[in-house]
């Protein structure tokens, strides 16, 4: 609790609260309440009834005319000669508020507090009880009792403001609300060395509010005796719990009053995030996507239940609760609270500060989901979008598998929206990396953007890699989205090529043109020896993007093996089980356990092979068996035949012979030539007649 050094000193000029009027004009003992209606303790008979919805107040005029401009007027100014009745249901505060007014009109003690302060002065300003009708009104004494004591106290401060929730416009134009959001926002911006720090045993286990006062009574130092520590640090997140409390459009009033104070953008972030997470049950909630028989996608959030504001959420079997946002009609209770959460969610984006990492990219992309889920304004939306992507190198996968919600889409994953992301995270890296500022960085941060983009690079294969398997997702946005990041921001394309091979799996029906246009996305020389053995063996594959899969690792080898120093060698291999090391150490989990169940895959092709080659060497010799037994019954057939054709033939030979020993006579080199001659007309009978 904040305490002002004139806290006491106001608290005493106004009776510790307790306010009474100068004028007694009626005596009475008090109010008497008997079930809806309100009598004055007094001898005198009413004369005059105040009826505020089903309450009736029965009065006398002379207290109220004579405190109250407005029962004035309305009593002489009426047309009724004898007004004794009169309906005020507008008025602020409601009847318990005009109950603590009139007895002030009569006399009657009444006891000022945090939680009523607000909707007496709302009601005093409502009945014109100024200083023109008695020194000293309700006007003045309750707005002196706001200026001096409220304002002055920090749980005093966060009470009238809640209270204001319900008194709209008036505490407004009352400036009750600006005034204790600038009191609040004064308080959270002071300095931490004026502050002192008690335990109260809040029951939240949450330490509780300092109190602005380094002077202490006795009662303080005996409660700071049995505290853990008198000196214990303020937190510089004490004031968020107190603050979440408040409605959206006070804590908005707050923040902007903080923030005009010049605090830290990152606390001031945080005090944002609380707050979310109080207000926007399903904003801590994990989505899960299932299917059900009619093809219609149903989303179902798991979350504890509490009290703040919350979607159309329904109970489930499971013991959560299961939001269903797909087809089915709400009610009007449904529709009022989907209100609700837009309006805050609008009224947090438009609060968030610009700096960078005001917030986490988490946070960023649950609001944006939940943000497009409950239709927010499109210019808000596409704001929060650009701020994702000035840290989207920050996001998990998880958290980018945001549903798609759009009427008469059949896609299980919003690819779209993961495409802009990633336009605004290049755009915004362009942005910096060609301002003048940024041109005289160092290395060293230039290196830190090289990472960013590579950590977004592993973050975009492995999401191709889950919505791959979605057979609604179309080709040209899996290539779009492959496509988007720049050659450099992927040294190693396994991610890649795991993403392709999910996506072969899932639509088998591809055309083998469709199939190449899918792997132009990849580059095979870029690929590990492990996904090197892989692609080798996929069937799935085009034809040409195996082959060059094989030449790029003969490259590699080639290259590795002309190396004539052995030096050389290992420097050339070592980056490469370096770079395997680091890419099976970032790659997820899921990644990982799809290589484990790609190499059983190739073991079992593998034995496949061999079982088809075996069954090719016993046809093989089958061929062989029937081929001998085709020629054998041939020969058998053409023997008859050609019996006659053998005689002839063995006649000429015998001719040819006696001619070739009568002309041994003449010179060597004719007989060779003529013998030559022979041979060669021999054969080519011979091989007429066969």
């Amino acid at each position: 609790m904040w305490e002002s050094e004139s806290d006491s000193a106001a608290r005493h000029k106004y009776g510790d609260g307790i306010l009474t009027s100068n004028k007694h004009t009626v005596k009475t003992q008090g109010f008497l309440q008997r079930g809806h209606s309100w009598y004055v303790a007094t001898d005198i008979p009413s004369d005059f009834l105040v009826q505020i919805g089903e309450a009736n107040f029965h009065l006398h005029k002379y207290p109220l005319i004579s405190r109250s401009g407005k029962m004035s007027r309305i009593i002489y100014e009426s047309r009724e000669a004898d007004v004794n009745k009169i309906v005020m249901n507008d008025i602020p505060g409601g009847f318990e508020a005009f109950e603590l007014a009139a007895k002030f009109c009569y006399g009657i003690a009444v006891d000022l507090t945090a939680g009523n302060i607000s909707g007496l002065r709302c009601s005093a300003e409502y009945l014109e009880m100024t200083e023109d009708l008695e020194e000293g009104n309700l006007i003045f004494k309750t707005e002196a009792f706001l200026s001096y004591v409220v304002l002055s106290s920090w749980r005093d401060s966060i009470v009238v403001l809640k209270s204001c929730e319900k008194l709209s416009p008036w505490s407004e134009n009352l400036q009750i609300v600006r005034r204790c959001s600038e009191s609040i926002a004064w308080k959270a911006c002071a300095n931490p060395k004026g502050i002192r720090w008690s335990y109260t045993g809040r029951t939240s286990s949450k330490i509780s509010s300092p109190r602005w006062n380094s002077n202490s009574n006795s009662n303080d130092m005996m409660k700071d005796a049995t505290s853990p520590s008198r000196n214990q640090l303020v937190p510089p997140d004490w004031w968020f719990e107190d603050v979440s409390i408040l409605r959206i459009d006070h804590f908005v009033r707050v923040i902007t009053a903080i923030k005009v104070k010049g605090m830290r953008f990152e606390l001031i972030g945080a005090a944002i995030m609380h707050y979310a997470t109080k207000w926007l049950q399903g904003l801590v909630s994990e989505t899960t996507i299932t299917f059900d028989e009619t093809s219609n996608y149903g989303i179902s959030n798991s979350h504890s239940s509490s009290s703040g504001s919350g979607s159309n959420w329904i109970k489930g079997g499971g013991g959560g609760l299961h939001m269903i946002v797909s087809g089915g009609t709400r009610d009007e209770t449904s529709t009022i609270q989907a209100k609700e959460q837009r309006m805050i969610i609008e009224s947090l984006i438009s609060i968030i500060p610009p700096q960078k990492d005001t917030v986490s990219c988490t946070f960023l992309l649950r609001l944006l989901r939940m943000a497009i889920m409950l239709k927010v304004a499109p210019a808000l939306v596409t704001e929060l979008e650009k701020r994702v992507g000035m840290q989207f190198e920050q996001a998990t996968l998880s958290d980018l598998l945001i549903p798609c919600y759009n009427k008469g889409e059949t896609m299980m994953y919003d690819v779209d929206l993961v495409l802009r992301l990633l336009e605004h995270f290049l755009v915004q890296e362009q942005t910096e990396s060609s301002s003048p500022t940024r041109q005289s960085i160092s290395e060293k941060h230039l290196g830190s953007n090289l990472n960013a983009k590579a950590r977004v690079a592993r973050l975009v294969d492995s999401y191709l890699t889950e919505v791959s398997r979605d057979r609604n997702l179309s080709l040209t946005k899996f290539q779009v989205l492959a496509e988007a990041l720049p050659e450099s921001a992927r040294t190693c394309d396994d991610g890649l090529y795991r993403a392709i091979d999910s996506y072969l799996k899932a639509h088998p029906t591809l055309s083998e043109h469709e199939r190449k246009r899918l792997c132009r996305v990849m580059d095979c020389q870029k690929l590990s020896i492990d996904a090197c053995m892989h692609a080798a063996q996929n069937e799935r594959l085009p034809l040409r993007v195996v082959v060059q899969v094989l030449f790029a690792e003969q490259v590699k080898i080639s290259t590795a093996l002309s190396n004539p120093s052995l030096k050389d060698v290992e420097t050339f291999t070592q980056p490469m089980v370096t770079n395997r090391k680091t890419l099976l150490e970032a790659t997820p989990q899921s990644f990982q356990e799809g290589w484990e169940a790609a190499k059983k895959d190739v073991n079992t092709l593998k034995f496949e092979l061999e079982s088809v080659k075996a069954k090719y060497l016993e046809l093989q010799n089958d061929m062989e068996n029937l081929q001998k037994q085709f020629d054998k019954m041939l020969k058998q057939k053409q023997s008859s035949a050609w019996s006659s054709g053998w005689k002839k033939l063995s006649k000429l030979t015998k001719m040819t012979n006696v001619q070739n020993h009568d002309h041994d006579t003449l010179p060597r080199s004719n007989n060779l030539a003529s013998v030559e001659q022979n041979r060669k007309s021999t054969r080519r009978w011979r091989n007429s007649i066969s």
